[in-house]
Formats: structure tokens, C-alpha cells, sequence
């Protein structure tokens, strides 16, 4: 059976700025930001470190567990994630699909309970897969996985497997075997990633080596130190998207920073000398990403509609359980009839859609709300493209066919937080809703107030103290609550217009 066709490649650039508070990654294909990544330095993210935690509650009813690893919450650990003797590697190593397994003839669906495997007080060491949210402590499991440049060691289970983005299965079996005659530590496992592919068995031996040292040092750490304690720290973010990002299709790296510049120049000298040459360091007096127009990307990224070059539209809300993306044709008219005007809009749509999701970070469940298309060629057209598309992404996605409605499921994971939550917070006044009262509604709310407490009237004068657009209405289309307030009360109504007020905030006192 032939491969899947392979997603045309864009051109693709990188741009690395820093200051002293953050680092910043815009990654561009054909020019258009894509993805983002951002580490603020005194909130470095979780990923990838390895703590030696203690149990601290065995939850059989759940099949999970929670690990004390020193941070404000405990960690979450499911059974699933528990390293036991035959086990076979999973998807947090990362790109992996399977290759070779020494599992000794051990089906991988049996599986002992939580209970069983551990215990309250045990101490283990555990990776981290995914940051702790505002409301849970952090994924771990103890299915360490250690990346290096092309491959990643697994140290705790004996598989060989290759990324499932290397899709020509004769490169993929050349790969396979050429890790399975390298001499991983103990029962060590190893995962060829993406950019190994090509590579002969000399270029994986300096990457075997650095990660064998890396184990040998956490095992050691770990031997020697008491629960909770950090093993090792994952690179910060420079390093760690040069690492897993920088490549031959990669036509240059801008870094905005000397001292980033010469990190990066460095690692890359022991790792990948052939990319020294695609590193630039920028000494513009524009600022990197403006010259770019980066920020104005991402400034468009945090709003929920976002505009096609054909005048339709998409318009993206997250929800609790899902996100739900709305595809519009706007003000898009077609040039032919309906149909085509509304498979244009469609195939438009979709590459926009992986743009957003890849550039915000979107994960869980996403259901694509297309426009109906009555012609079965038209909706397999979309599908397709919508395929292509997503085989750029690099996070894990599945995907439903489109209903007869037009929706499309798809499910996507994510390990890190996503644009929204890392540079938005939720508003104090609409408490996340997006929308506060409407200027009638808040003149009503301060009529029924002002003739609750009539006593503040009793000198004959009153004064409302109100936001400038309610005090317009109050002057002007909503006056008959103004009359009403003043003949009920028999006072005079002062009105003073504060701009520093919010919306549906209002003062009212006696005068």
C-alpha cells in the first residue's frame, strides 16, 4: 500500500527574541506566523523534568494516584503511566510510532491496578507530561523519556520505534534496525525522531552517549537525595525549540540577542554543525518581531473572529469541554453560484482553521462547523484538504468524517498551555462571559437603586456618579428614568460622568 502524500512544504523561518523577562519563538512558513512559544523566566513550565516524587494518595476507585514533587500541588499520576516490568513505550515520548517491542510475549492489555503497584509513602521517579492548570496539578508519568537531538532513550522500557512522521517504510525498517544493533544502557529503549531521517548510525552515537550520561546523573541524584526533588531540568526554551524545531527545511534562524545568539551557535556546533550557517544574529534598530509583523499576529490571534482574504470568516470560542469553530462566508458572494462560492469559503476556511489551532494551541476536543455542502465530491474535496493541513501539525490529532450538518470532530493533544491562558487573563468585570449589561439595562438597575433608598434625597439634591456613556443615555434617550427619579423623589438629579468608573458600576449620594 502506497504512503500517504506528503503536506507541501512551506518555506519556514524562525525568529528568537529575548529581553531579561521572557523569551519569545515565532515560527513562520511562506511568512505567516504559526505557531508561538513563549517562556517567561520566572515561570518556566514543567515539561520534560524529572522529580523524584513521594505517593501521597492511592486512588483505586480512579486508577490513579497523586505524587508530592514539589510543587504547589501534587502531580496526577494514571495507571496507564506506571513503568511495570514489560511494559511497552507510549505517545509521551513523543513523535513515536511503534517499531519493536521486548515485551516477552506480555499482552499490553493486562494491566494491575493501581493499588497494586503502588503505595502510600512509595518514592519513584517521574517525568512531567503536562503543566499544572489553574485548577489541577501536573500529568506525570514514569515512562522517562529523554530527547536528544535524533533520538529520544527511553530508560525504562525496551522499545525501538522510529517517528510516524518518517512514513517510507523501507527508511522506516533501515532505522529500526540500525537502533536495535546500538547498545542502549540496561534495558534502555530508543525512538529515531523526525530529523533523523537519513541518518546513518555515527550520527546517533554522540546523541547515545550525551542521553546514556544524562540517566547515569539522574540515577545517581537520585540515589543520594530524599523526595521531593528535581532530577533534571529540562533546557529552557531556546534551546529546547532549536533542538526539536530546527532543521534543513528551515531556511533561517533570526536572534535578536548576542548572548542567546552564542547559546544557541554553541549547542548547535555539538549537535547539527551544518545548521551554523542558517543562524543569523539581527542588529536592526526595528524591533525582530515588528519587522515581521509578528505582533500583530498574535495581537489577531487572541480575538475569537478571524477575517478570510475572500471577506468570509471563522469565528472560534473555546468552551469548558470543547472548541467550537464557526466557518462564515461574510461578506463573500462567489463568482459563480452557491455551491462554489460555498466551497471556496470551505477549502479557505480550513487552512485558516490549522493555522489558528496550530498558533493558539487548541486542544481537546475541536468541532468544525463548515457550511453545508450538498454535493458529496465537494465534501470529500474539504476533507482532504482538511487532512493535509493537519498532517503540518505536529501535536497528535484524529479526525471524523463531516456530518451531514457539515461538523467536523476533531480530537488534538496538547502538553503545554495554550496562547490564550499564557497572555490573557479572564476580565474582572464580565467574569469570562465576554459581555457586561447593556446602558438600558444598567440606567434601569440605577433607577430601581436610587428609589430604594429615598433618604438620600432628603436634602432636595441628589448626585449620580456614573460611567460617560450611561451619562449620556441618562441625558439623552433614557431621560424618562431621569424625570421618573425626580418626580417620585421630588429631588433634583445632578449627574457627574467618571471615566475611571467601569460600565455598571455607579455612586449615588445625598447632597
Amino acid at each position: 500500500m502506497s504512503a500517504e502524500p506528503r503536506a507541501q512544504v512551506p518555506s519556514q523561518k524562525m525568529l528568537v527574541t529575548s529581553d531579561p523577562h521572557e523569551t519569545r519563538i515565532a515560527v513562520l512558513e511562506d511568512d505567516r506566523l504559526t505557531e508561538i512559544f513563549v517562556e517567561r523566566h520566572r515561570h518556566r513550565g514543567h515539561v520534560g523534568n524529572v522529580y523524584k516524587g513521594r505517593v501521597t494518595r492511592v486512588l483505586p476507585g480512579m486508577q490513579a494516584a497523586f505524587v508530592d514533587v514539589g510543587l504547589e500541588r501534587d502531580a496526577f499520576l494514571y495507571v496507564s503511566d506506571v513503568e511495570t516490568d514489560g511494559g511497552a513505550a507510549d505517545e509521551e515520548a513523543g513523535e513515536v510510532s511503534l517499531g519493536v517491542d521486548d515485551t516477552h510475549g506480555v499482552p499490553r492489555e493486562v494491566q494491575r491496578s493501581i493499588d497494586e503497584l503502588l503505595e502510600q509513602g512509595q518514592e519513584l521517579i517521574v517525568q512531567v507530561v503536562k503543566d499544572p492548570l489553574p485548577n489541577k496539578g501536573a500529568r506525570i508519568t514514569t515512562h522517562v523519556t529523554l530527547p536528544g537531538r535524533y533520538l529520544v532513550l527511553l530508560p525504562t522500557v525496551r522499545h525501538f520505534g522510529v517517528s510516524r512522521r518518517i512514513e517510507e517504510e523501507a527508511e522506516r525498517e533501515r532505522l529500526v534496525s540500525l537502533v536495535e544493533a546500538m547498545e542502549p544502557p540496561g534495558r534502555a529503549g530508543l525512538i529515531v525522531r523526525t530529523v533523523g531521517e537519513g541518518k546513518e548510525a555515527e550520527d546517533f552515537d554522540a546523541d547515545l552517549q550525551f542521553l546514556s550520561g544524562l540517566w547515569d546523573r539522574i540515577q545517581h541524584r537520585a540515589g543520594k537525595s530524599a523526595a521531593p526533588v528535581v532530577l533534571h531540568q529540562e533546557q529552557d526554551l531556546a534551546l529546547r525549540v532549536v533542538r526539536d524545531l530546527f532543521s534543513h527545511e528551515v531556511s533561517v534562524l533570526w536572534v535578536d540577542t548576542e548572548e542567546t545568539y552564542e547559546r544557541i551557535v554553541e549547542f548547535l556546533d555539538q549537535v547539527q554543525p551544518s545548521l551554523l550557517g542558517r543562524v543569523k544574529l539581527y542588529s536592526q534598530d526595528e524591533a525582530l518581531f515588528d519587522r515581521f509583523g509578528i505582533e500583530g499576529q498574535i495581537e489577531a490571534a487572541l480575538r475569537s473572529k478571524v477575517w478570510l482574504k475572500s471577506g468570509g470568516y471563522i469565528v472560534i470560542n473555546p468552551t469548558e469541554a470543547l472548541v467550537a469553530i464557526d466557518v462564515n462566508t461574510g461578506r463573500f458572494v462567489g463568482k459563480t453560484n452557491l455551491e462554489d462560492t460555498v466551497l471556496e469559503t470551505n477549502l479557505e476556511a480550513v487552512e485558516e482553521i490549522v493555522r489558528q489551532i496550530r498558533l493558539r494551541d487548541l486542544g481537546g476536543i475541536l468541532v468544525l462547523d463548515l457550511i453545508d455542502m450538498t454535493e458529496e465530491e465537494h465534501r470529500e474535496q474539504v476533507f482532504a484538504a482538511l487532512e493535509n493541513e493537519l498532517r503540518k501539525d505536529r501535536s497528535k490529532t484524529k479526525m471524523l468524517a463531516i456530518s451531514e450538518f457539515g461538523l467536523v470532530e476533531v480530537t488534538r493533544k496538547r502538553s503545554r498551555t495554550n496562547l490564550e491562558r499564557l497572555l490573557t487573563q479572564p476580565c474582572p468585570h464580565c467574569q469570562g462571559s465576554g459581555r457586561i449589561r447593556s446602558i438600558e439595562t444598567i440606567c434601569l438597575n440605577l433607577r430601581r437603586e436610587v428609589l430604594e433608598h429615598p433618604e438620600l434625597a432628603i436634602e432636595g439634591e441628589l448626585l449620580l456618579r456614573v460611567h460617560p456613556d450611561v451619562a449620556h443615555a441618562l441625558q439623552g434617550e433614557e431621560r424618562e428614568v431621569m424625570a421618573e427619579i425626580e418626580r417620585v423623589l421630588g429631588a433634583e438629579i445632578l449627574i457627574q460622568a467618571d471615566p475611571t468608573l467601569h460600565h455598571e458600576r455607579f455612586d449615588i449620594v445625598g447632597v
